[in-house]
Parts: structure tokens; C-alpha cells; sequence
């Protein structure tokens, strides 16, 4: 293997040794105080809590090697050559508004009852 490789692995187990150590730590301090005359369940919780935390780093680390193997075995898929959707029309210069196409005159419909609502709200405010 590549010296890199193992200088950069060796640290990221490093890390995931030293986050357990210290979430660990953490842990036993929260079990202290659970223990101490102000303990409260939440510091139970955080007895729980922390040793996950200091997994984390680790489980991660893990999950990014399995993915990153599963990349590299899957042969690469066929990926169709996608095409540029034709540009939409010019629109149709307006003469009158009789010569509106359906989706303007719903598109107007809709217009004129959001303002009917409008002025319905506004009459209600005053």
C-alpha cells in the first residue's frame, strides 16, 4: 500500500480512538455526577449518550469504505446523452382579448378571483 495511504488511515483511526476515548470520559463524568446528591436523569441520558458519539467517527468511517467499495465494483451505467429542450415558442403578438388562448384566459380567471379574494379580506380588516 501506499505510504500515504497508511499515514492517512492511521490517523483517521487515531481520531476514532481518540473521540471514544474521550466520549468515554465524558460518559464516566456523567455517571459522577448521576451518582452525586444534584444527579438528575438527564445526566443518566448522557451516560448513554456519549459513548455513541464517540462511535460515530468510527461507524462513519466504516460506512464511507463500504460505499466507496461498492462504487468501484459496480461497472459504470450507460448514461443516455441528455437533450436541450427546445426553447418554448415566441409568443403570439395580442390583438384583442377574444384571441387569448385557454391557458391566458384561466390564467385570467384565476387573477380576477384572487382579487375578489383580496378585496373580500380587506373589506373584513376594516
Amino acid at each position: 500500500m501506499n505510504s500515504r495511504l497508511v499515514a492517512r488511515r492511521a490517523g483517521i483511526v487515531a481520531v476514532c480512538v481518540l473521540s471514544l476515548v474521550a466520549c468515554v470520559g465524558l460518559a464516566w463524568w456523567q455517571w459522577q455526577r448521576f451518582e452525586s446528591s444534584a444527579g438528575t436523569w438527564q445526566n443518566l441520558g448522557y451516560v448513554l449518550q456519549w459513548p455513541l458519539f464517540g462511535l460515530f467517527p468510527a461507524f462513519m468511517f466504516w460506512r464511507l469504505r463500504k460505499l466507496r467499495r461498492q462504487h468501484t465494483e459496480q461497472p459504470p451505467a450507460e448514461v443516455a446523452p441528455k437533450l436541450a429542450p427546445e426553447p418554448p415558442p415566441p409568443p403570439a403578438a395580442r390583438q384583442d382579448d377574444g384571441d387569448e388562448e385557454p391557458e391566458d384566459r384561466a390564467l385570467a380567471a384565476y387573477n380576477r378571483y384572487l382579487a375578489e379574494l383580496n378585496a373580500r379580506h380587506q373589506e373584513k380588516q376594516r
